[in-house]
């Protein structure tokens, strides 16, 4: 480890011990009786300033290391582990210090460590990042006491690493909330069956209300007397296709997280869901033009390459251009997919871009679009206004909730599904979603 100037700090005890010697000097101006007290508390102070000097530790016996940065992921808490080893022949207290990270937060300015003489320990440093992307840790801080505590010497140690903060995908890869879908998926969609439109037929139950009439099975209905559907077993290596909108409508805060941060975590999650079926998938982000396009695959190393591709995705103050993205697309996929757009409804002009957009894919296609509920418009609606100010705030979002009522509606009318939830609820519809249009074999 190498020195930091200045490398040799008083501690808060050497000031407390100054300070007061400053105040017995003063007392001592008035009561000369006092000198030599004072005296001899400036050889005693001098004599420990010597100690502390001679016994260390020094440079060459102290080494602290950053184990490797583990998995990062957005809003999730983490630790980081740093080997301490103390090679000098008394005990030390260390503390060691992280170099800011831009967008990772850290529990503590200085986590602390006591380690005995001749020996090594472990201490942890808990984390949480607050933005997806690329976070670099650098330069390692550290300082260290002896049992004196007069003085503190400083090192820093070369400790570069670059680290992915990835989306939060606990809830289908671990313990979460979508954990159950996931073993759902992965015991269901694999071998169970489900009523749809696929091609191997399993079965005959009767009608229940939301099974469309291309499934009733007419001759077993007019055998028995009822209604009767037939049952295929799911269809599997389909084309599940997200296009996620980077544009400057993603970029608002819900909370602490952006709507793009939303967006990127539900569509991982749908689409690790959807290889865990078995279904081929792809993704696509744009602007003002594409940022990033993986065709559609299957396999758990293709999703990911698909996550490291896209982890990094921030929004742009810019517009998306949805025509040239859509008719990439539909130049590219001429086989019945399943595309999810990721965007959001604000104003008319967008309305009309989407609508224009999304319309050349249905009926070929099965889309799903997929919205935010805009936290601060439902809070000007639920308010009660009191002055002129509040009216004319209560009407402006009055207006916008009409404008996107409309566009949804129109949106539905056309054949789009469309997924319109609170940001934080946003993966779970999404999954269920998915799930019902395999369900119902409508892909």
């Amino acid at each position: 480890m190498k020195r930091v100037f200045p490398a040799i700090w008083l501690t808060s005890r050497a000031i407390a011990i100054m300070l007061f010697l400053a105040l017995l000097l003063a007392i001592a101006s008035v009561v000369p009786a006092l000198l030599g007290a004072l005296y001899a508390g400036v050889a005693i102070f001098v004599a420990a300033i010597a100690a502390d000097v001679a016994l260390g530790p020094t440079q060459g016996t102290l080494r602290v290391v950053r184990r490797p940065v583990p998995p990062l992921a957005l809003a999730r808490d983490a630790e980081l582990t740093y080997d301490v080893v103390n090679r000098a022949r008394i005990p030390i207290a260390v503390g060691v210090i992280e170099t800011p990270v831009a967008i990772v937060d850290f529990a503590e300015a200085a986590v602390r460590a006591s380690v005995p003489a001749r020996a090594e320990t472990s201490v942890t440093l808990a984390c949480r990042p607050r933005e997806r992307g690329l976070a670099r840790f650098d330069t390692l801080y550290a300082w260290a006491e002896n049992r004196i505590g007069l003085l503190r010497r400083r090192y820093r140690t070369a400790a570069s690493e670059d680290a992915r903060v990835m989306p939060d995908l606990s809830a289908v890869e671990g313990s979460g909330s979508l954990a159950k879908r996931r073993t759902l998926v992965e015991a269901g969609l694999r071998r169970m069956r489900l009523r749809g439109g696929g091609s191997d037929f399993e079965s005959l139950r009767e009608y229940a209300p939301g099974d469309g009439f291309r499934l009733v099975d007419w001759k077993a209905t007019a055998r028995r007397g009822r209604m009767m559907v037939a049952q295929y077993d799911v269809e599997r290596s389909q084309n599940v296709i997200v296009a996620l909108d980077c544009g400057r409508l993603m970029t608002p805060r819900v909370g602490r997280a952006r709507k793009l941060d939303f967006a990127v975590t539900a569509a991982l999650s749908v689409l690790r869901v959807a290889e865990t079926a078995n279904d081929n998938v792809g993704l696509v982000a744009f602007a003002a033009r594409t940022l990033v396009d993986v065709a559609p695959h299957r396999g758990s190393a293709h999703y990911r390459a698909l996550a490291r591709a896209s982890y990094d995705l921030q929004p742009r103050f810019e517009e998306p251009d949805y025509e040239t993205a859509f008719a990439a697309l539909r130049r590219r996929q001429s086989k019945r997919s399943m595309f999810v757009l990721f965007t959001d409804i604000f104003d008319p002009v967008t309305s009309a871009a989407i609508l224009a957009a999304v319309s050349t894919l249905v009926p070929r296609h099965v889309v799903v679009c997929v919205l935010m509920n805009d936290a601060a418009i439902e809070t000007a609606l639920d308010a009660t206004p009191l002055t002129a100010r509040d009216a004319y705030r209560t009407s402006v979002a009055m207006t916008l909730a009409d404008e996107r009522a409309t566009a949804i509606a129109i949106l539905r009318a056309r054949g789009v599904i469309v997924v319109d939830v609170p940001a934080p609820r946003l993966t779970l519809a999404l999954i269920d979603a998915y799930l019902d249009v395999k369900a119902r074999g409508v892909l």
